[in-house]
């Protein structure tokens, strides 16, 4: 039924620009658009076009670029492990190998050539490493200002309905990507006349979904969030490492997994990576640890609480002091091995390891 509406609607609007059209010729009159109308070069095309903008900022890790993506699959060399990455979940493989330790310098080689994806989808193929820096010289550097919208995105598929006044034209259009939708916007000409079968859905960062009902409502929406977000447009990728952690996960994790042992330990800026060596840490759901090693056992406490990048984790183990404190959880990973990453400011870490995935 609202899909008749609209379409409806649509005709309706049709019909008045092609009746105006006609009238202009005779009275020279001109009036303007319909609101619920898009056109090319309205402020809510704009701002449509922003948010379908191609997102540069995803595989920083690789090419130190805002404006541009590496086209998958491409083949790298990460501190010497060579790496196939075929989907943007595996840049996280990248990041473990360089989380693994702090004592060393990353490095990451491109195998060339590989293809780049602009802001507007286009690609152009790079052969070299100078080629990509060339490209990458153009981007605003981290945390600059830049045209994308990153904190909504469109849900697709969005029908769209066009009607060209110059040459009378009608066409259905179902848009299925950030691509299309890009491209469509640009597309546009000064003769175009186009509505959209509301309602649609936008997605926010945290996964919220909004329901949008008109053009309207459409624009407040997207003026509104815009900057809700910290788009995270720098080369330290994924350093927000919890934005989906929850303390459920880290229970399950810690607790269904034994002997655990400390891989990685500072206090106040000093290494202490050997003093827990062939100590078997088990933690229990009712909130008791237990430490063992050379036949001595030792018992304590642990706590999980929060979300997301502020979970504490708690845990007092009165004879082994290095273990004690308010922890943040930093990450949690399970590339190859279970890690525990905990850490307060930039100078206490600890993190936990296990061979249990």
């Amino acid at each position: 039924m609202k899909k008749t509406l609209n379409i409806i609607v649509f005709f309706f609007l049709v019909a008045s620009v092609i009746f105006t059209s006609c009238r202009t010729e005779e009275t020279e009159i001109i009036e303007t658009p319909p609101a619920d109308a898009l056109t090319s070069g309205s402020a809510v095309a704009s701002l449509i076009q922003k948010t379908a903008t191609n997102d540069g900022s995803k595989d920083n890790i690789i090419d130190y670029a805002n404006c541009f993506n590496i086209k998958l699959p491409i083949t790298v060399t990460a501190n010497g492990q060579v790496i196939s990455i075929n989907s943007e979940e595996d840049y996280k493989i990248i990041e473990h190998i360089f989380d693994d330790s702090d004592d060393d310098t990353d490095t990451i080689t491109i195998t060339f050539p590989v293809k780049i994806i602009l802001d507007d989808f286009s690609e152009i193929i790079i052969n070299n490493s100078s080629e990509l820096t060339n490209y990458s010289s153009y981007c605003n550097g981290e945390n600059e200002a830049d045209d994308d919208i990153e904190c909504l995105d469109f849900k697709y598929p969005i029908l769209a309905f066009q009607f060209n006044s110059n040459n009378e034209i009608i066409n259905t259009i179902t848009i299925d990507s950030d691509n299309t939708l890009y491209n469509f916007i640009k597309d546009l000409d000064q003769f175009d006349l186009v509505t959209i079968d509301f309602p649609l859905t936008v997605t926010l960062l945290d996964n919220t979904e909004i329901v949008i009902n008109n053009l309207t409502e459409l624009e407040n929406t997207i003026k509104t969030y815009e900057d809700y977000c910290n788009e995270d447009d720098n080369y330290d990728y994924n350093d927000d490492d919890c934005n989906d952690c929850n303390t459920n996960e880290l229970i399950n994790i810690l607790t269904n997994c034994s002997d655990w042992e400390v891989d990685k330990l500072e206090r106040y800026g000093n290494d202490y990576d050997d003093v827990y060596s062939g100590y078997e840490f088990n933690f229990f759901t009712d909130g008791t640890v237990s430490v063992y090693w050379s036949n001595i056992t030792e018992y304590g406490t642990w706590e999980a609480s929060g979300s997301g990048n502020n979970i504490t984790v708690t845990i007092n183990i009165p004879n082994l002091p290095y273990c004690n404190n308010d922890w943040i959880l930093h990450e949690i990973s399970q590339y190859s091995d279970s890690k525990i990453d905990l850490r307060v400011g930039n100078n206490n870490r600890m993190r936990y390891e296990n061979n249990c995935n």
